[in-house]
């Protein structure tokens, strides 16, 4: 008899437990065997915050696959609270602890997998273990916050990346004041901070006191109550504290073994999970991943690379074991797409931000929009605040990120599934989509984003850098109405109203380039087009005076 063939995978979650079940449906004579050194192999991490908020109402929803549905359907055998603490590569064994029995255990294998995930950063500060202060990253993390929500008034949440920002919602919704603490200078620091503004103008009109630029430096504990110190600040009394500030690898397993890791502790694989070792492949948070744009390594914590990861590690597996088995599948690498919700607004972004372009030497360019997410005359039309990054040379999509209440994801997602296909912004300006009053418009957002980035490489429509406005030598005309003007405009500028634009744009010098602004762009763009033809040097501010205020909420412009 031909022995069967034994695969161990630790840790469960996105990863791990779609690599097992994916093995199970391509090997049935495999013996496969799931480790984890927590209770849930299978869980929605991603659902923890509103777990938390009472948004899911029970602790049983968050369990997308209990263990024993993994032994009844998939013949898969389960160990729960069992750590793995050493890979013997040489004898292909890993040796552990049975957190529930006590003692040790040891087991052989024919394949690994490593689906470890990643570890919550835990700064070094003085008082980081007091009672009252907690993580997020399990059921039983979700379990704590939660009782401790119940009873507090005021918490803190240190971080504002993903997880803490839909925790401020959830946590407001338990009735409770927040104050977020940054020591970055913006919220989100995958946006760009322009972008961010929008995000830090929801946090403060719901009530939630932000503090950028600042450095938690310890904790204390009086009279019951937790005090965060801050550098130069007085500290803050809370009944509770989260920490969010981010998650880092836990290749510790793979450490140990000398497998080779990357520049940030995650473990460096080929397009097929395969680590150094030819016995051993890793997926999920725990890895570095290739970034399709900026062509380097990062950790990428979402769960759908790591569900995607899990499969082809499982196709690969099996491939070592049947050569001519012809499961030739690669991991493409990732872009970062990814949304939050806080409050009203929806945040998604997509590829590389402009911060990481200018830092990575990538020529590119620029567009702001403000398009409804659908036509304006049907009730109830929401702006979405669309940055389009692009290459400057041939159009290639290089990153997108909007902000907006309704029908922000779905054209994220449109530029993202054009990014991995290799798709430019002419892609964008003939996409056909989905349109009827209630949900688009003929020209769709998308559609409105490649043709102004189109018009730019056509050069039918030159660019003004938004970030020379107030260094540049220049004639700065603004083409709204003169009632829209009064009540707000940028220094020096001249107000000709678009209408009356061909009747007054003799007053405009031609030996000077003329930039134009409007409320959002459109006006501006036809006025554009106008003095073009009649021999100006002109270019338009794209996004008009709703892209101004955010330049100006993150200090990069003057008001």
């Amino acid at each position: 008899m031909v022995k069967k063939k034994r695969i161990l995978i630790i840790g469960g979650v996105a990863g791990g437990a779609s690599c097992a079940a994916r093995l199970r449906r391509l090997c049935e004579s495999c013996e496969i065997t799931l480790l984890d050194k927590g209770e849930y192999v299978s869980f929605a991490n991603c659902g923890l915050p509103y777990y938390v908020g009472n948004v899911i109402t029970e602790r049983k929803d968050l369990i997308v696959a209990p263990p024993e549905r993994f032994e009844q359907r998939f013949n898969i055998r389960v160990k729960t609270r069992h750590e793995v603490t050493e890979i013997d590569r040489q004898h292909k064994i890993i040796r552990g602890n049975n957190l529930t029995q006590g003692g040790r255990f040891e087991l052989s294998y024919d394949a690994l997998v490593l689906a470890t995930g990643a570890n919550p950063v835990k700064l070094p500060l003085e008082g980081i273990d007091l009672p009252g202060i907690y993580s997020l990253r399990t059921i039983p993390d979700s379990q704590r916050l939660k009782q401790a929500a119940e009873q507090a008034q005021h918490a803190v949440i240190i971080g504002g990346g993903f997880i803490g920002l839909e925790m401020v919602e959830n946590l407001s919704r338990q009735g409770l004041h927040i104050t977020v603490i940054e020591r970055g200078d913006q919220v989100m620091s995958p946006l760009d901070p322009e972008m961010a503004s929008y995000v830090k103008n929801c946090l403060s009109n719901n009530a939630v006191t932000l503090k950028l630029n600042t450095q938690v430096t310890a904790f204390s504990k009086v009279l019951g109550k937790l005090q965060v110190h801050c550098e130069n600040q007085t500290p803050i009394e809370t009944d509770m504290v989260l920490l969010s500030i981010g998650v880092k690898p836990a290749s510790e397993l793979a450490r140990q073994a000398g497998l080779v890791l990357g520049d940030s502790g995650g473990i460096r694989v080929t397009a097929q999970q395969k680590t150094s070792d030819p016995a051993i492949w890793a997926v999920g948070d725990v890895v570095e991943n290739e970034d399709t744009v900026l062509h380097n390594y990062h950790p990428l914590p979402l769960a759908g690379p790591a569900n995607r990861q899990g499969r082809i590690a499982a196709a690969s597996i099996l491939e070592s074991f049947q050569p001519l088995a012809q499961r030739k599948q690669s991991f493409r690498g990732v872009q970062g797409t990814a949304v939050c919700k806080v409050f009203e607004q929806t945040i998604a972004l997509t590829g590389a931000n402009e911060k990481n372009l200018r830092r990575n030497g990538i020529p590119y360019q620029a567009i702001y929009l403000h398009p409804g997410h659908h036509v304006g005359y049907f009730p109830g039309a929401k702006p979405i605040h669309l940055k389009l990054l692009y290459s400057s040379s041939d159009g290639t999509i290089l990153g997108a990120q909007a902000i907006g209440e309704a029908g922000v994801s779905r054209r994220v997602d449109v530029i993202a599934m054009t990014m991995q296909m290799g798709g430019t912004v002419f892609d964008l300006e003939e996409a056909e989509l989905c349109y009827a009053p209630q949900f688009g418009a003929a020209k769709d957002p998308i559609n409105l984003a490649g043709m102004i980035a189109a018009n730019h490489l056509r050069h039918d429509l030159q660019l003004a850098d938004w970030r020379e406005l107030n260094r540049g030598n220049y004639q700065l005309l603004d083409v709204r109405s003169e009632a829209e003007y009064q009540t707000e405009h940028i220094k020096h500028a001249i107000n000709i109203p678009l209408e009356q634009l061909r009747e007054k744009y003799s007053v405009l010098a031609k030996d000077k380039p003329v930039w134009v602004i409007c409320g959002v762009g459109q006006r501006a763009y036809y006025a554009v087009r106008l003095l073009i033809q009649q021999g100006f040097d002109v270019k338009i501010l794209s996004g008009g005076m709703q892209t101004w205020r955010t330049f100006c909420d993150v200090g990069i412009l003057e008001s």
